[in-house]
């Protein structure tokens, strides 16, 4: 079996490492990380255990060479680019995506008639060059065929990364997993990096009081466009939330505060902008969602308080 991961960071890398057990792997990735794989390996710690991998890393696609799978793992605003850059490798090829948020599958599925959509709830932190912590696992890595369905494709991406060691499985109903794993984002993503805190600190009811403000909004476009969520409302997803991810996330600080620190584009076009959007375009009130997509506009353009990325 033989596996592309384009765009891959931290999760891409992790996921090459762990895929590399039982598949030929080639990740495409910064330089850097790229040279240190090829002198050093990559290496992993934490929930996913501690691990060295060597696999093939390089900033481009080895030319005339097929794949079963490629998997898209960059960050959801390189996604088009990234796309357009790939495209000859995507037509005509199952591709999966692995990334945060709201549209990035219908972006894939303008060059293949091919996609996977997929979530995957886990927390990385860099290290270093080609070394990452894996923090916290939410829950198991989701797949299913965009806009819906499981087929024998699907299947066979979930039975590899089982037999690489990850927690996996199909659904049917990929789009309401997508929304799910973006309601955790939404509810907890922006707050956590404009306040500069781990989740664990939003349970405080000042913070509480705004999370239901945005999953009560989040909700209701997907009631509006159809998405039927696994759970019955909003208060239902809230005490999922308050009782199971918050607390498995509890020490987990928001990549989107990294992005900030750091003076980079973050993902909330895809995460609470995608909600107000989308609701716009529903006839939602969505005033939570906007307004905090607004706050980190702003706080983007204010440019980063640390220089350089890992």
């Amino acid at each position: 079996m033989r596996i592309l991961i384009l765009g891959a960071g931290a999760v891409g890398l992790s996921v090459a490492g762990m895929l590399s057990r039982v598949a030929t792997v080639h990740a495409v990735c910064r330089a850097r990380h790229a040279r240190t794989i090829a002198a050093d390996g990559f290496s992993m710690s934490g929930v996913w255990g501690e691990a060295r991998f060597r696999f093939s890393a390089a900033e481009t696609v080895p030319e005339q060479e097929d794949w079963d799978y490629v998997i898209v793992a960059c960050k959801s605003t390189d996604t088009r680019g990234l796309a357009e850059r790939f495209a000859p490798v995507l037509v005509g090829r199952e591709v999966v995506s692995l990334q945060n948020g709201l549209g990035n599958e219908e972006i894939l599925a303008g060059f293949t008639d091919r996609v996977i959509g997929g979530t995957i709830i886990t927390g990385f932190e860099w290290r270093g060059d080609a070394r990452v912590h894996v923090s916290v696992e939410a829950g198991p890595i989701r797949l299913g065929r965009f806009p819906e369905g499981a087929d024998p494709a699907v299947e066979g991406l979930v039975a590899l990364l089982r037999a690489a060691g990850l927690k996996a499985g199909s659904t049917p109903s990929i789009r309401a997993a997508l929304w799910a794993k973006t309601l955790y984002n939404c509810a907890l993503n922006p707050l956590g990096a404009l306040m500069g805190v781990a989740y664990g600190a939003l349970a405080h009811p000042q913070a509480w009081a705004v999370i239901e403000g945005i999953v009560a909004e989040a909700c209701a476009v997907c009631a509006a466009d159809g998405v039927t969520l696994p759970w019955p409302g909003a208060e239902a997803y809230l005490e999922h939330l308050r009782t199971v991810q918050l607390p498995a996330t509890a020490d987990h600080h928001p990549s989107m505060l990294q992005d900030l620190q750091r003076g980079r584009p973050t993902e909330i076009d895809f995460l609470n902008g995608a909600v107000a959007s989308r609701g716009a375009a529903l006839g939602i009130p969505t005033p939570v969602n906007a307004t905090l997509a607004r706050l980190i506009r702003f706080r983007e353009s204010l440019g980063g308080g640390v220089a350089g990325e890992p």
